[in-house]
């Protein structure tokens, strides 16, 4: 690591840490400001939960939509993405036959958590099968389109994916999906941050999206968008006191997702400073740190490619901060070849076990990488397979 970054992050000197897509990492002056907060809260709990806490999560909420282009009432802060997707998908109402279409591509827990609904409700679970590696984002609205049914009543659909980082061409999905009279329920984890996001022109019915990933928010930071026409049939996880509250000059939304019991609010409240910091690290703010690691993991793509002699699995236009290459069926097992890159080369790297047997390596570039850490990675995946 550059020696002018260690001040910026936590992150050990010792490690190649090229991994940011699973958790995140959080900037040392976010986690300053976030101990503020919480010295804050306790200084006086009840002044602080109970007669401030309303309006700085109005005033976070703001700067966070702001942001994301979209109206801050649509939005409530929730811990993670698969809050927000189990949220939606428990709240609804499934008959029987009804269909929810996801992908093979679809993150395993919110995959879990639309089977539970379906096993539940006796709906079905309708699978398109996106093929990787792919040739255009055309075969990925293909493939969705291709399941749509007149009983299709939702479709769950990954913005960036978890195992394969592929970017959706999730505007034109929604598009056509909204068409055909299906509800969409986007898991944007990645995607704050990540893509430059405009939720009003998306068009999504529902989005869940974490903050701590991309935007480098303390851990626990993630939000939930619920199109205003849907938002009456929406309700938390935990329901609480805003279910009877008799209060008129707030949405039911707002009050309800706003307390749902006492919590840790910081995460929440770092949101703007993190958007702030992250977007003054380089001098074309956001746009400009997207591109710089989009760049980055398109370079270290092809160091991988060329080392270990694959072909690169997908076009440039559906790469982001993060990119997936297929290593093929290995001697190892996924969790051997991964523990081998930590114990043995300290690199810190998911290897994914992929649908047809094989495996992945999916490499993560945030402003704390560089290239020859993925140049070593190569070298060490060329080592051990080879």
């Amino acid at each position: 690591m550059n020696d002018k970054l260690k001040p910026i992050w936590l992150l050990d000197k010792n490690i190649h840490f090229l991994n940011h897509g699973s958790f995140g990492a959080t900037p040392i002056v976010i986690l300053n400001y976030q101990q503020l907060l919480r010295e804050r809260i306790e200084n006086e709990p009840v002044r602080f939960l109970a007669r401030e806490l309303e309006g700085l999560l109005d005033k976070a909420r703001s700067q966070l939509a702001d942001f994301l282009i979209i109206d801050a009432d649509d939005l409530a802060f929730i811990p993670n993405a698969t809050v927000g997707i189990n949220t939606v998908l428990r709240s609804l109402n499934f008959e029987p036959d009804d269909e929810i279409l996801i992908t093979n591509h679809t993150y395993n827990a919110c995959r879990n958590t639309a089977e539970f609904i379906a096993q539940r409700s006796q709906a079905k679970i309708i699978v398109a099968s996106v093929p990787f590696p792919l040739d255009s984002p055309q075969q990925i609205i293909e493939a969705i389109l291709k399941k749509v049914s007149s009983k299709t009543k939702l479709a769950l659909l990954d913005h960036v994916t978890s195992p394969t980082a592929l970017i959706f061409p999730i505007e034109a999905l929604i598009r056509e999906l909204t068409h055909r009279g299906v509800d969409t329920l986007v898991d944007g984890a990645h995607a704050p941050g990540f893509v430059s996001l405009d939720l009003r022109s998306l068009g999504a019915t529902y989005y869940s999206a974490n903050c701590h990933k991309w935007l480098c928010s303390p851990k626990g930071a993630a939000f939930l968008y619920v199109r205003k026409d849907k938002q009456a049939n929406i309700r938390p996880l935990t329901i609480s006191h805003g279910a009877n509250s008799p209060r008129r000059e707030r949405s039911r939304f707002r009050l309800e997702f706003d307390w749902m019991g006492t919590v840790d609010p910081t995460p929440y409240l770092c949101v703007p400073e993190a958007i702030r910091f992250m977007g003054s690290l380089l001098d074309g703010g956001w746009s400009a740190l997207q591109m710089r690691n989009r760049e980055l993991a398109l370079a270290a793509r092809h160091i991988l490619g060329d080392t270990l002699g694959v072909a690169i699995p997908c076009p440039d236009e559906t790469v982001g901060s993060m990119a997936s290459i297929p290593l093929g069926k290995v001697s190892l097992s996924w969790d051997v070849l991964q523990a081998k890159l930590m114990d043995e080369f300290k690199i810190e790297v998911p290897i994914v076990p992929w649908i047809d047997g094989s495996c992945l390596v999916r490499i993560s570039a945030q402003f704390y990488n560089r290239l020859e850490q993925y140049q070593y990675l190569a070298e060490a995946l060329k080592q051990i397979i080879f």
